[in-house]
């Protein structure tokens, strides 16, 4: 299932840029950026509950902001893109 993964870290303090960095890489693990703090990832039931387990042992009630939404199939259908996008489909041959 493909999710996506928006959030905003508050980054007034040391420890909040620390969990922006480990809210970043942590997405990183499953899925790719597509905005400054926005990811596209396809994971399955799983790993769906492992990267919420993680973001949110990762970031602060009180000052942070994490959602996940369920993206339907198909992708290409549901999702409309303007400006420069770097979205790498990964269904598709990676060598052109």
């Amino acid at each position: 299932m493909d999710v996506l993964v928006a959030y905003d870290v508050n980054t007034e303090t040391r420890e909040g840029r620390r969990r922006l960095r480990r809210v970043a890489m942590t997405c990183k693990d499953f899925g790719q950026r597509v905005q400054y703090s926005v990811f596209e990832c396809r994971v399955n039931e799983t790993q769906l509950e492992s990267l919420r387990a993680r973001l949110l042992d990762i970031i602060d009630d009180e000052e942070d902001s994490l959602r996940i939404y369920r993206l339907c199939p198909p992708r290409k259908k549901n999702i409309e893109s303007y400006g420069q996008d770097s979205y790498v489909s990964y269904d598709d041959p990676l060598i052109y």
